[in-house]
């Protein structure tokens, strides 16, 4: 089965930028959405052959998720179920007969910091979620999860050192939640790989030289690894300041 995660950054402005014709081309069993910046009725995207679930924030044009599925699920849940993280349009989570796809756009701790202290209530919330599941059937989850883990998942990590997406807090979080029996996909096939990265600044001409940061992400439990098949980075994808980042597993 062929994964898709995309943070959009509006998916009303990428319509606009090819993302039906990537959409197409990458024919995935799930395309998963971050940042869709929607309300219910705002943009009718259909495609064939998929079904689409979409959770959306209470404060218009702002963060939401969105999967499309080939495959119709045995139940769906929006949000965390804690009512304190559940107003922003984050998770959504599809439950098949093997395992639970989890789609995630995490909080930003802002500019200063500002929201650091309720992104760390925020990831210890999430990871104890995504625990549960595990503790039923495999889990399977993606999106921009807004930290570069390590040194090698930014192009400058000495200058971004206490900024939002590379704190120490952060890092450590995930690494918390992969300690807690996940893997990070690409690493999986990359351990060392440099240079490849998931979204750009709009400044400075970030993406024509390259200067960007890997924080989209498909972690899985660690009981898929055996199941894995690729992982890919598509950095030619334009229509976002992100791009699409793929896992290939071999689920029947």
């Amino acid at each position: 089965m062929k994964f898709i995660s995309w943070n959009v950054n509006g998916l009303r402005a990428c319509a606009g930028k090819g993302f039906s014709e990537a959409f197409a081309e990458f024919d995935a069993d799930f395309f998963c959405l971050q940042e869709t910046k929607m309300q219910e009725g705002q943009l009718d995207l259909a495609f064939p052959g998929y079904q689409s679930y979409w959770n959306y924030a209470e404060k218009k044009g702002y963060s939401g998720t969105a999967i499309y599925a080939k495959h119709v699920p045995l139940n769906v849940t929006y949000g965390l179920g804690i009512e304190e993280h559940d107003h922003e349009g984050r998770v959504i989570t599809l439950e098949y007969s093997d395992f639970f796809l989890v789609t995630v756009y995490t909080p930003n701790s802002q500019d200063g910091l500002k929201r650091l202290d309720y992104r760390m209530t925020w990831d210890d919330a999430f990871r104890a979620y995504v625990k549960a599941l595990d503790e039923k059937k495999p889990v399977i989850m993606c999106g921009d999860m807004n930290v570069a883990h390590e040194e090698i998942d930014l192009k400058n990590p000495k200058s971004n050192r206490k900024n939002a997406g590379f704190t120490d807090e952060e890092r450590a979080k995930f690494t918390e939640l992969l300690a807690a029996g996940f893997t990070d996909t690409f690493r999986f096939f990359y351990p060392t790989d440099t240079d490849v990265y998931s979204w750009w600044s709009y400044r400075f001409h970030a993406r024509e030289k390259n200067a960007g940061w890997r924080i989209d992400y498909f972690v899985c439990s660690k009981r898929l690894e055996g199941q894995l098949k690729g992982a890919k980075i598509h950095a030619d994808i334009l229509g976002s300041d992100h791009c699409p980042v793929e896992v290939d597993i071999d689920i029947k």
